[in-house]
């Protein structure tokens, strides 16, 4: 808009140089175009914002999971004394395989948690046996989100039932989920803080024989 009023003034200048044909003539003309431009405001140039960028869908799906239950328990680095006992077992090969499978996994400080030297037990060689019934104790067919379980009793893959209470938070037998949903590849790890067992198995791992 400026340079569009300068290059009129300009105009009028170069008319009053040629029609009037003389310097002092002229004065008059280019002191009011010099008035005129000096009155002029710059405009000031609106910076318009960027446009919002629209979200890319592709990036708003769930990523894959990081592996199959036991990659992801290693990786985790909570259930060290865990993969230790499924290695113990035998059963890595197992939760490693297709599934799908619900983990309710004991942390390494719900492994710590149990009587003196009762870890030490569970993985002696003639304690496979026991050893594999009481992880497969914490593993249940299917894959369960929280969202999945619901108060009562869920059979386990070692064939006895663990019992499930929804409230406030989420219990398995007496111990308490502490991390739910961490999802794998072959199913869903819950962990929880305490080690779950049969009456039976833990009695007979904590009791020492007895001189007759």
């Amino acid at each position: 808009m400026q340079s569009l009023q300068q290059g009129i003034l300009l105009k009028k200048l170069a008319i009053g140089l040629s029609v009037m044909g003389g310097a002092l003539i002229c004065l008059p003309v280019f002191a009011q175009a010099k008035q005129i431009i000096a009155q002029v405001e710059p405009i000031s140039a609106e910076i318009e914002p960027m446009p919002e960028t629209s979200p890319n869908p592709e990036l708003d799906e769930e990523m894959p999971a990081a592996g199959d239950i036991v990659d992801v328990a290693i990786n985790s680095g909570s259930f060290a004394t865990l993969i230790t006992a499924l290695e113990t077992a035998g059963l890595v090969d197992t939760l490693s395989g297709e599934g799908p499978y619900t983990v309710f996994a004991p942390t390494d400080e719900a492994f710590a948690a149990l009587p003196e030297g009762a870890i030490e037990k569970l993985l002696m060689p003639e304690n496979q046996a026991i050893l594999e019934q009481i992880l497969t104790y914490h593993v249940v067919p299917g894959e369960l989100t929280s969202g999945d379980l619901v108060s009562g009793s869920v059979t386990t893959v070692e064939g006895s039932d663990v019992i499930i209470e929804i409230e406030e938070t989420v219990k398995v037998n007496d111990a308490t989920v502490v991390m739910p949903d961490i999802t794998a590849s072959n199913g869903i790890i819950h962990a929880i803080d305490q080690v779950i067992m049969p009456p039976v198995f833990f009695s007979e791992l904590i009791s020492e024989p007895t001189d007759s």
